[in-house]
């Protein structure tokens, strides 16, 4: 339970991997959150710590425990009052009080007793348990909400966390509910933790006001530090508010500019985590919000990185998966370019190849020449080229399509 609480603490890390239990790119939820390890157990309980014994060379450790209050226990099975040794030794104190959780009788399967405050029991012991029904998921994160600006951050993190876990469908309904001002004023405070800024940038997207945007691009454009941990999610709420408007301002601080200012006004090279975080926002938004920007407007911005020889192989595969096959001749130019001689782009641009000569176009059927797009067939023709070239980027970059 110890490693739960600690991967709850930093749930909000930037990844460049989209965890599929997270409701959106910018935060990979822990594997299990807190409700979903207590909904595996049988007993829930409240322990006090009266003793316990280290272990030796003959026999294991122990700790005892009196239980002062009962979640829940199965079939009765634990009582207030009663004596519970776990057996693992831990220097408790006899001034605190801990949660002891876990499945049937067998006490060698608990999870490791942790110390809670009242509060924190108070909420763990009344939270709802996970389910999957997408409007009951919505009622049941009415729970968490007033949690957010707990001061236990066991609570904290963790009602925040169970957002991160929950499909971003699940949280829309919830965004009139939002604390909106409490929010603002947490992404305006440097003493907020640097793991919630993304949460809290993209929620300040969901429930903002539009002056509220001006905070929101402040933070964006003005550096503090070459790696900003967050700011990808600042970037999406950024552009929830502000639209094609908030747009152009990261492409021309972003993505076309190579050097960023810091809060004293000073040029500094741009690092490559701020345009990267650009790119997950448009991610976010094809993905999450596909009304809010017109499809074709976010292509036209992710193009821009194809001339960033660091990051063409990426643009190009973003690109490749929405289905925007305009690009063909410049990628052609790009594969013949010293600039972009890496294998990785390379590899990029056969699969992007690859992909669109598969692509039907929409609504046809059919299997016949004479049925596939004009796409389709200049991607066979500029394969073959490739092929005549590269054969074996080609043939090995084929083995790994875009998904």
């Amino acid at each position: 339970m110890q490693l739960l609480i600690t991967v709850t603490a930093v749930v909000f890390s930037i990844s460049h991997s989209v965890a599929s239990a997270a409701w959106c790119p910018f935060f990979p939820a822990a594997s299990l959150d807190i409700a979903e390890e207590i909904q595996q157990c049988d007993h829930l309980l409240l322990g006090k710590w009266v003793g316990g014994e280290k272990s030796t060379d003959v026999r294991g450790g122990s700790s005892t425990f009196e239980i002062i209050e009962v979640g829940f226990s199965k079939g009765d099975r634990f009582q207030k009052g009663q004596l519970v040794v776990m057996p693992q030794y831990m220097a408790g104190s006899i001034t605190a009080t801990y949660s002891l959780m876990g499945p049937e009788d067998s006490l060698e399967d608990w999870h490791s007793p942790f110390e809670v405050s009242a509060d924190a029991w108070a909420y763990l012991s009344k939270m709802p348990l996970p389910v999957t029904d997408p409007k009951s998921q919505t009622e049941r994160l009415m729970y968490f909400l007033p949690f957010f600006k707990h001061k236990d951050q066991l609570v904290s993190n963790d009602a925040i966390a169970e957002f991160a876990a929950a499909p971003y469908e699940v949280i829309v309904p919830l965004k009139d509910k939002l604390p909106r001002e409490d929010i603002m004023k947490w992404l305006a405070d440097p003493k907020t933790p640097v793991t919630r800024i993304g949460f809290y940038g993209l929620m300040a997207g969901l429930c903002g006001h539009p002056e509220d945007a001006e905070i929101l691009e402040k933070k964006i454009v003005s550096m503090n530090g070459d790696f900003r941990q967050g700011i990808e999610g600042v970037m999406a709420g950024y552009l929830l508010l502000r639209g094609e408007d908030g747009l152009k301002v990261l492409e021309d601080t972003k993505m076309r500019s190579r050097v960023a200012k810091n809060v004293e006004g000073k040029e500094l090279p741009l690092p490559f985590s701020e345009t990267y975080a650009v790119m997950q926002a448009l991610r976010f938004l094809w993905t999450y919000e596909p009304d809010r920007l017109p499809k074709e407007r976010l292509r036209q911005s992710m193009r821009i990185l194809l001339d960033r020889p660091e990051l063409a192989d990426l643009a190009i595969t973003d690109l490749a998966r929405w289905h925007d096959w305009n690009i063909q001749d410049q990628l052609m130019v790009m594969y013949a370019d010293e600039k972009f001689n890496v294998p990785i782009t390379k590899r990029a641009i056969v699969r992007y190849l690859y992909a669109c000569s598969l692509d039907k176009g929409e609504g046809v059927t059919g299997e016949s020449e004479a049925a596939r797009p004009e796409h389709a067939l200049k991607a066979d023709e500029n394969l073959k080229l490739l092929k005549k070239m590269d054969p074996e980027t080609v043939v090995e970059a084929k083995r790994y399509p875009i998904r």
